[in-house]
C-alpha cells in the first residue's frame, strides 16, 4: 500500500491535455446556431438528451457541450429535464429492447415542431451492438430521424455542427 502511495505521490497523473479550442471558430459556429434557432422558432433551442441504451461515450461528449470550455448556455442554448419542454431529442446508442418504449413515449411527449437527431454510430445503425437480441437496432429502426451525427462517439465541435446543419435544413 504504501509503494502505491508513494507512487501516486511522485508520478504525475496519466490524463491527456485538453483541447486546444478555437475560441473564434466556436464563437461563431454557436451564434450561426443561435441565428439559425431564432430564425427557426423565435427563441432559444432547447434540447433533451436521451440514452437508449449506449456505453456514455456519446453522453460525455454531449455533456462537455456544457462545461467551461464550451458552454453553450452563453449562447442560448439549453438542455432540459422534460422532453415537454424539448424541440430536439439526442438519442444516443442503439435501442435496446427494454428502452424501446420509453423512446417512443419520450419523442410522444416532445412538442411540435420536433426533431430527432441520432448520436454517434450506435444510433445509426446499431453500431457494435448491432445483431444482438437485446438491441432493436438504430433509432430509425424506432422513431423517425432528422439527422444523424456520425462518430464514435462524435466531438463537441461535430455535434454543434450538426445543430447547425439541422437548424439550416429545415429552414
Amino acid at each position: 500500500m504504501r509503494k502505491l502511495l508513494l507512487k501516486s505521490v511522485v508520478q504525475a497523473p496519466l490524463t491527456e491535455p485538453a483541447p486546444a479550442a478555437d475560441a473564434a471558430a466556436l464563437a461563431e459556429l454557436a451564434s450561426q446556431v443561435e441565428r439559425a434557432a431564432h430564425r427557426r422558432l423565435g427563441r432559444s433551442l432547447s434540447i433533451r438528451e436521451v440514452d437508449a441504451g449506449s456505453c456514455n461515450g456519446c453522453e460525455l461528449e454531449i455533456h462537455a457541450l456544457n462545461n467551461i470550455v464550451y458552454d453553450l448556455e452563453r449562447f442560448g442554448f439549453r438542455f432540459v429535464a422534460s422532453p415537454r419542454h424539448a424541440d430536439v431529442l439526442l438519442v444516443t446508442g442503439p435501442v435496446t429492447r427494454h428502452m424501446e418504449e420509453a423512446l417512443k413515449r419520450t419523442y410522444a411527449a416532445t412538442p411540435d415542431p420536433k426533431w430527432v437527431v441520432a448520436v454517434g454510430d450506435c444510433a445509426r445503425d446499431g453500431g457494435l451492438f448491432a445483431g444482438s437480441d437485446a438491441c432493436k437496432g438504430g433509432v430509425g429502426a424506432v422513431l423517425p430521424v432528422d439527422l444523424h451525427i456520425a462518430g464514435c462517439p462524435p466531438s463537441p465541435i461535430t455535434l454543434l455542427k450538426g445543430l447547425l446543419a439541422l437548424m439550416e435544413k429545415h429552414r
